[in-house]
């Protein structure tokens, strides 16, 4: 098994990102409190911890011809659980920063991508590589 990672991050709403992070990632919800939450976000630990400071907007980079959220967090699935989550976020309305769509297409790191923000404003990437080999090439 591989470690999973473990990320604390800022949230305006315990009850907004329970229904958020379970309902529309399909995250399984851990130990909660009013003020914080955990998940299991596709095998790794989030802990939603709600903040008293306002969530700032952050620069952005260009990737591939895109603006892309400089400060963001996602995962990395495989092809077919990326095709099905990126038809379960349009089913349900999700606004994309980037829609789904692939980069570097035809290249040895061609890889599927999309970004959204969830509700408070922190930015999620969820990726899959056409050859999973060339994740760190």
């Amino acid at each position: 098994m591989t470690a999973p990672f473990h990320l604390a991050f800022p949230v305006k709403s315990i009850g907004v990102t329970k229904m958020f992070y379970s309902e529309v990632l399909g995250c399984k919800v851990g130990r909660s409190t009013d003020c914080r939450m955990d998940f299991d976000f596709f095998g790794h630990k989030l802990s939603a911890h709600v903040s008293k400071n306002s969530i700032q907007d952050f620069d952005m980079s260009e990737v591939d011809g895109k603006e892309v959220p400089l400060r963001h967090f996602g995962v990395v699935l495989d092809l077919g659980a990326w095709y099905k989550l990126a038809e379960k976020l349009k089913v349900a309305g999700v606004e994309f920063v980037i829609e789904p769509r692939i980069r570097y297409k035809g290249e040895p790191g061609e890889q599927h991508i999309m970004f959204l923000y969830d509700p408070s404003g922190n930015a999620l990437e969820f990726k899959a590589f056409k050859n999973p080999e060339m994740i760190y090439k």
